[in-house]
């Protein structure tokens, strides 16, 4: 027998004076009270019941004879499972709003759950993964090289319903549904049902997300990673057909109950409205908390009976003797581990009410993105999907598939007052179409604040991708609004020669003007007004100089991401500093050749990416050239051609083009911004005068 002592929860400061008290009062045999809490006579084999025999001396005998009692988690049809990781996410992860529809339709993105915040029943994923529906596999994912393709581990269970949870979490274990024709990950294992029964997924996700569950499981943990074997190994209960029927029912509800917070959030593929049309629409956040509360606690009633857990052992385990953090927490402080999330969400406030995410959908709506006809009631709200729906291409917000708006909308918009693309009256006519009050201070907010909230909403797992682009003077007095999902090959030529041109003429125009009205004499207003005229057209002249330079390489390809598009167009965003460096850093990664995968760079420089193929296997797949450079044996493994398929110089030259080359030569030699790199730097980062770089 051996006496534990707990001193956790303790202040550092004082565990040595209790522990000597602890020690005297069993010693004299005098412990009592609030002594006998944290004195603990346990046989230290006993412990070897639960599978990686943690130090949980505080736990009854009857709770720790659950492991030995009951099955584990991964019987009956069940697994849980994960896969490897990516090895590069930049290059085979993007989020879903990043991606045009036809990446979508045609399997070549698929919604992809790695891990993410603390979410019972219901979680968004806001990831695609790049998939090779012939090879099964991540496009060029290869092991090594010459190996044959490698397919991720447990590919068996991909596009499967199933569950998913975060395999590191901060707040604890969540799992939730993972809907069909989805990949799960590293960082957001898989749970199925050998069956694909629906019924079964969701008695199991009511289960596993009630208190005991947790606390079992909190129990073999170290470190505070969910991994799925801890999952495995996790005692389950049986359940007869009526309880887990009504245990399915409680998870399909709370599914819908979770779901209905993010139908205010525009990045959701549940998003209907923004907040501030929650009462025309009935939804009560606070209501529907509350009934989600009251579900929880039903999903306890029956799991604790389930379970067989005794009234006295289910008391201290909600009351928080045996919580789950707290367990979690003791058996961190004794085996040294930490609880640091692996995916950090950033929570930026911009889904409840308020006028950011209000404004936001007002922009979606002047751009043609969202349907206004669901705050008119033109449009009925669409009916709620089964959980294990594949997610829709389009949220129920946007315009359906088959439906277009009655006018087709802009995909170039100007903060220009008068024009008629001007950004803040298609967003002001929007709002009193939908009787809403026309924001206050709107042009300033939309010209100065608009988009690094914009930004900030749509950067989710460490990734940022606005799909709003300002394209701006540094004093942010013009700007031009593109819709990435409206880009064309022409858009720049369009900004270039329909907006920028005009403006900067008709400013020049009224900058004449006022210097023959002010020949003689003149205020000193007049004369600042003056100056300040001047400050603006010299400001269009360099905005207009700097579209020039990138119109004749604009060549938008979203399946390279929206920091790789926009990064050649990094010297446009001065009025927002944080994102001009970010966009300039991958810029310069991309002319030092870390993106070559990326459709950009073999428009730039072909030169340079076409060689790397006949070496990386992995760039031929992703520049369909693998033919042409690789060969497969007849026991599948691959090797370099001796001779490519077609000669080097003519692929080269097939995709060079002389227009695109000189004005690659004229932006990088172009004058360096006053936070940019210099001029020598870029060059042979880029291989200018190298041969490519080759």
């Amino acid at each position: 027998m051996t006496i534990f002592f707990r001193l956790t929860g303790r202040k550092a400061q004082n565990k040595e004076a209790a522990l000597a008290e602890l020690v005297i009062a069993v010693s004299k045999g005098q412990a009592s009270g609030a002594i006998d809490r944290d004195c603990f006579d346990r046989e230290v084999r006993e412990l070897s019941v639960v599978p990686r025999t943690p130090f949980a001396y505080w736990v009854s005998d009857e709770l720790l004879a659950l492991f030995a009692e009951l099955p584990p988690f991964e019987h009956g049809g069940r697994v849980a499972r994960r896969t490897n990781g990516t090895t590069d996410d930049k290059r085979w992860l993007r989020l879903l709003w990043e991606i045009g529809e036809a990446g979508r339709d045609s399997q070549t993105w698929i919604p992809h759950a790695k891990g993410g915040a603390f979410s019972q029943f219901y979680a968004d994923l806001h990831l695609a993964i790049a998939w090779d529906p012939a090879r099964k596999t991540y496009p060029g994912y290869l092991g090594t090289l010459h190996r044959p393709d490698v397919r991720p581990a447990s590919l068996q269970y991909f596009f499967r319903p199933g569950l998913t949870w975060s395999r590191r979490s901060q707040k604890g274990f969540s799992l939730r549904v993972l809907p069909k024709d989805s990949i799960f990950g590293d960082k957001g294992p898989g749970c199925f049902h050998f069956q694909d029964s629906e019924t079964d997924l969701l008695a199991t996700v009511a289960l596993a997300n009630s208190q005991i569950f947790r606390f079992l499981l909190a129990l073999q943990m170290s470190f505070g990673s969910y991994e799925a074997g801890v999952i495995q190994t996790t005692p389950f209960p049986a359940q007869g057909p009526e309880e887990r029927y009504a245990l399915a029912q409680f998870a399909r509800k709370a599914w819908s109950l979770t779901r209905a917070f993010k139908t205010i959030d525009e990045t959701s593929c549940s998003f209907v409205l923004p907040a501030a049309f929650n009462e025309r629409r009935g939804f009560d956040p606070a209501r529907v908390a509350l009934e989600l509360s009251n579900l929880m606690a039903d999903i306890d009633d029956l799991a604790f009976r389930l379970y067989g857990v005794s009234q006295k052992d289910r008391h201290v385990i909600e009351e928080g003797e045996l919580s789950v953090t707290r367990v979690a927490n003791e058996l961190d402080d004794v085996e040294g581990g930490s609880d640091e999330s692996d995916e950090v969400e950033p929570e930026y406030g911009l889904t409840d009410s308020g006028d950011d995410g209000l404004i936001s959908w007002l922009v979606g709506v002047a751009f043609g993105r969202f349907d206004l006809r669901l705050a008119t009631g033109a449009r009925p709200i669409p009916p709620e999907p089964e959980p294990f729906d594949p997610l829709p291409v389009r949220s129920p917000g946007m315009w359906p598939e088959s439906e277009k708006p009655p006018v087709r909308p802009p995909d170039i918009l100007v903060d220009d007052p008068g024009h008629p693309q001007d950004l803040a009256s298609h967003v002001m006519a929007v709002a009193n179409a939908v009787k809403v009050a026309e924001p206050e201070n709107l042009r300033s907010w939309l010209a100065r604040e608009f988009f690094p909230v914009h930004i900030k909403m749509y950067s989710k797992s460490r990734r940022k991708a606005p799909i709003y682009w300002q394209l701006a003077t540094p004093s942010a007095r013009y700007s031009v609004w593109l819709y990435i999902h409206a880009f064309t090959r022409d858009t720049m030529y369009r900004v270039q020669n329909d907006y920028v041109v005009p403006k900067l003429m008709l400013e020049e125009r009224r900058l004449e003007t006022m210097r023959r009205e002010r020949q003689e004499r003149s205020t000193a207003a007049e004369r600042r007004a003056l100056a300040d005229q001047e400050t603006f057209v010299d400001e269009l002249r360099s905005l207009l100089d700097e579209v020039k330079r990138v119109a004749p390489l604009w060549n938008p390809e979203l399946d390279d991401g929206v920091v790789i598009n926009f990064a050649s167009l990094w010297r446009l965003v001065s009025h927002h500093r944080p994102w001009q460096r970010e966009l300039k850093s991958a810029w310069d990664a991309l002319c030092a050749g870390k993106y070559d995968w990326a459709h950009l760079a073999m428009h730039l420089w072909p030169e340079r990416v076409i060689p790397k193929c006949a070496t990386d296997r992995s760039l031929a797949i992703a520049h369909d050239l693998e033919d042409v450079f690789w060969e497969q044996s007849t026991d599948g493994s691959w090797a370099a051609r001796r001779a490519p398929t077609q000669p080097v110089d003519k692929l080269i030259q097939d995709r060079t083009s002389p227009a695109v080359k000189d004005a690659l030569q004229n932006l990088l030699n172009a004058p360096t911004a006053a936070n940019g790199v210099g001029t020598r730097r870029r060059r042979a980062a880029a291989g200018v005068g190298n041969g490519g770089g080759r």
